[in-house]
């Protein structure tokens, strides 16, 4: 049975959620599901844009069907070729013979190497940046966002009622419950961890990228986002435009401290403890704590991109870096993590060398400050080690009021 919501009276939203889904891309825990967005535009021509993964392709056929009451399918937008989004294009082509699908050169490449279709001149559109297709009162333009995450994207305006088709851009994880409009939704409360985890893992790396895309559509009269993922917005726009510009500048999103430790035996995970307590009684808020080994990594990296402030702590493992911190320093590292301020603990009872190699990874990063002193453990806190705990706790505080 179909399941719709209407954006405008005009269009559509005709996706759906997989709450079975574990891990998304195989790789990113998902444990409140996933919502998959696709729209439809119903005018003299009907056009759906982006379709969804497979994984809900009775919903989303039954929505079409549904929606168009009778009508055939003109026009298929393909703004990203990701196949949580293309899943369904082969099936759409043998449904509506007469569809033309619309995309860029790149787009229809990708469409022979996902799903071996040639398809013929009559059977597609090849749009240019700028370029326009009338659906009668509604027009779509078309810019390009390459890198946002693929080479191929872009994104499509509607300039009658000025809905911005943004792709992977602006969209989270999290299912869909009924409630698809932002403004029906507590964001903060519910979905801005996982919007920005979403970023942050998603996206990250392509900062730049983005910083383009914002410019370039900040030339747009703008009055509704909707993504292929998550929420729909339809109001407060710049709450979502400010995250998003924060985030592409890898700037921190609050002057925050969060901890993360990674702990054999205790006594690594104990001076993190003492680090908190010493930094709380010097006045700081809001800390975070995450053990690297049974916390996610993409949590880490969403936090990372959240805290102005981290505390890296680790043993030494194997004349290394414990692997679980590795594993994490090289997702910040391929992520282009920036502009953070550090502090760093090591661990080693016969050669402690974790703080060094941490160091060595954070100077490949750009504007990472390392705070002194690096607080170094043989086994355990001591009265040594307890007096560099202390003045590390004395130079977040510090750095924090700057």
């Amino acid at each position: 049975m179909y399941c719709t919501r209407k954006i405008t009276e005009g269009i559509t939203w005709i996706g759906g959620s997989d709450r079975r889904l574990a891990l998304f891309e195989n790789l990113f825990p998902i444990p409140r599901g996933v919502a998959y967005n696709s729209y439809l535009i119903l005018d003299e021509a009907t056009a759906v844009i982006d379709t969804v993964d497979s994984s809900i392709s009775r919903q989303f056929f039954e929505n079409i069907q549904h929606t168009l009451n009778g009508r055939t399918l003109d026009y298929l937008i393909v703004n990203h070729m990701e196949p949580d989004h293309c899943a369904n294009i082969a099936e759409l082509l043998l449904r509506y013979p007469n569809m033309k699908v619309v995309g860029n050169a790149k787009t229809f490449c990708m469409i022979n190497q996902f799903y071996g279709i040639e398809l013929k001149d009559d059977q597609t559109i090849v749009v240019k940046e700028g370029d326009s297709l009338s659906l009668g009162k509604h027009k779509l333009s078309f810019y390009f966002a390459p890198m946002v995450h693929w080479p191929e994207v872009m994104v499509a305006y509607e300039e009658t009622e000025k809905i911005l088709f943004s792709a992977d851009a602006f969209g989270s994880f999290g299912a869909l419950n009924g409630n698809i409009f932002n403004d029906e939704l507590d964001f903060d409360k519910d979905w801005l961890d996982d919007a920005r985890r979403y970023y942050g893992n998603i996206v990250g790396k392509y900062g730049p990228q983005v910083q383009m895309a914002l410019k370039k559509l900040s030339s747009l009269d703008i009055a509704v986002i909707c993504p292929l993922h998550g929420p729909v917005w339809r109001n407060d726009l710049g709450y979502l435009l400010e995250k998003y510009d924060i985030w592409s500048k890898y700037e921190p999103e609050e002057k925050s401290v969060a901890i993360l430790y990674a702990s054999m035996y205790g006594d690594t995970e104990n001076a993190a403890n003492v680090l908190a307590v010493k930094l709380a009684e010097a006045g700081v808020k809001n800390i975070a704590m995450h053990d690297v080994s049974s916390t996610h990594v993409s949590e880490l990296i969403g936090e990372v991109f959240r805290c102005s402030h981290l505390v890296l702590a680790a043993p030494t493992y194997n004349n290394g870096i414990y692997p679980a911190m590795l594993n994490f320093l090289h997702d910040c590292k391929a992520l282009n993590l920036q502009n953070r301020t550090i502090g760093l603990i090591e661990n080693g009872t016969w050669g402690p060398v974790a703080a060094k190699q941490m160091k060595e990874i954070l100077d490949g990063l750009k504007n990472m400050n390392v705070l002194e002193p690096v607080v170094t453990l043989k086994s355990a806190l001591n009265d040594a080690s307890m007096e560099q705990l202390e003045k590390l706790a004395d130079a977040i505080a510090a750095s924090l009021a700057e």
